[in-house]
């Protein structure tokens, strides 16, 4: 290790060193502090499989959970131990091999200066390069009080930072919420989080407290626990990505819908599709996907609200067959569980789709189930408005589908996020001679002009096809539509 800027510690979570900006600052003490069951221990296990992999010496010390129970939860990841030194700090009633009682702290038996020496002889034994110790409620119990916790603390800083060491602390904050001892001798502060929401399985997230002299990626950071270890998943900042691309635009294969939006749709625009339950939003987001397909290139569905059998079945029925375009890799479907899924792992999963895959054109089914996942309706729009700035500035084309409540008359959607599309098409049910009809017009599009006039649809074996504009009717938007028979009553064409 040299004197000049040191280099960085990675943990070997990808999404976690992306947070770090690359790791952590070598020949420095952190804290990873957060409640029992956030993800400390399996955390500090990678931060030190990482260091094995790397060619350099680590050691676990921890005085909560033993050898065997740590090399137990290794195995449930598919890890081995094999190369990290660990050292236990067990009770004594919890052991009664004379032999081992050598290497044995009984934290409960002896003062805190003979459980640093321990400590301490440990370390001088193994020389780590990386350390976790695990944790610190135990060193505070041992202090007895805030003065003696706080400079045991600044002695551990300053014996490991003179002997070259970069050390990971865990506590899992016993004691008071309001307690700041670590913080302020840390170099950095990570803080796991766990959420536990009325329906669906618990939810975890991180934040970089504080690091000091460099930069890092604010804000909280979806975080997941399955085998293999912990899964971070950085929030998206969609100013990090940009992406050259010609704004072309996009035709579909029907000549009355690109009539109605003014000759298509732009490239890298996002368009929202509003209506009630039934009125064809999701077939006429696949109108848009088989245009894509046939144009030679990829799309991505992210389906919330319908399963993917059942989707696949009732767009044969109206002459859309996707199951080729899945077997071959054209078109990609997802169907996403709300209740599992945090947003952050499902920004990952575009991301992926676009930047990996190469999808350019994408579709979420429905903004309803996407809600869902959201802890509130405002952060669901700032999650939105960041995914579409993303997916815009990559040259994606994005279609959002919003099921409005009722059927006619004065609908509500759960949330507005019409500011965010680029273009708004609302679809409507609407009466006429004894029949139940649907309507479909463009309200907004920023890209250009469009058509001001509202069409009936149909969902027929073809597909959708769409009408001539709807000229002898008003009220047609509110669901009970009137025959106008005299055009002088309806209004001026400019």
């Amino acid at each position: 290790m040299t004197n000049t800027i040191p280099e960085q510690a990675a943990f070997g979570i990808r999404g976690l060193d992306n947070v770090l900006n690359g790791g952590l600052t070598r020949e420095r003490v952190f804290l990873l502090e957060g409640s029992p069951g956030t993800g400390k221990t399996t955390i500090g296990m990678q931060f030190l499989v990482e260091g094995v992999k790397a060619g350099e010496k680590v050691l676990y010390i921890t005085l909560s959970e033993t050898e065997l129970e740590l090399r137990a939860s290794a195995v449930s990841h598919g890890w081995t131990l094999d190369g990290i030194s660990v050292f236990e700090l067990v009770p004594a009633e919890s052991l009664l091999d004379e032999d081992q009682q050598q290497s044995l702290l009984y934290s409960s038996d002896l003062e805190l200066g003979e459980a640093t020496k321990r400590i301490f002889r440990e370390f001088e034994r193994v020389k780590p390069d990386r350390l976790v110790l695990d944790s610190l409620s135990e060193i505070r119990l041992l202090a007895q009080s805030s003065l003696r916790y706080r400079r045991q603390i600044l002695a551990l800083k300053h014996y490991f930072a003179r002997h070259g060491a970069t050390v990971l602390m865990l506590d899992d904050l016993t004691a008071s919420e309001h307690d700041k001892t670590v913080h302020s001798i840390a170099h950095g502060v990570i803080r796991l989080e766990e959420l536990a929401p009325d329906y669906g399985a618990e939810r975890r997230r991180l934040r970089v407290v504080k690091y000091r002299g460099k930069r890092f990626r604010g804000g909280y950071h979806d975080l997941k626990i399955e085998t293999g270890g912990v899964q971070v998943f950085p929030r998206l900042i969609s100013s990090e990505h940009r992406k050259d691309f010609s704004r072309d635009v996009l035709c579909t294969s029907s000549s009355e819908m690109n009539a109605l939006l003014g000759g298509g749709v732009e490239r890298g625009s996002s368009v929202l599709i509003l209506g009630p339950a039934g009125t064809g939003k999701s077939l006429l987001t696949l109108n848009f996907i088989v245009t894509a397909v046939a144009r030679g290139e990829r799309a991505a569905m992210f389906i919330f609200d319908e399963e993917l059998g059942l989707l696949i079945q009732r767009a044969k029925g109206v002459g859309m067959d996707l199951q080729p375009l899945i077997d071959d890799g054209r078109l990609m479907v997802m169907q996403v569980d709300a209740a599992e899924l945090t947003p952050g792992e499902f920004s990952e999963r575009v991301r992926h789709c676009v930047e990996t895959e190469g999808a350019r054109t994408v579709v979420i089914d429905s903004l309803n189930g996407y809600q869902a996942a959201m802890p509130g309706e405002s952060a669901l729009v700032l999650h939105m408005h960041e995914l579409l700035q993303f997916l815009n500035r990559q040259g994606a084309t994005t279609f959002l589908t919003v099921a409005q409540h009722g059927l006619v008359g004065d609908m509500r959607s759960p949330v507005d996020v019409t500011y965010l599309a680029d273009t708004v098409v609302l679809l409507r049910y609407f009466e006429a001679i004894g029949r139940v009809k649907r309507a479909i017009s463009v309200v907004k599009k920023r890209t250009g002009p469009h058509e001001d006039t509202i069409r009936e649809y149909r969902i027929g074996s073809r597909g959708v096809t769409l009408g001539e504009p709807l000229t002898q009717f008003q009220g047609v938007l509110r669901g009970v539509p009137q025959l106008v028979s005299d055009h002088s009553l309806l209004p001026e064409q400019e």
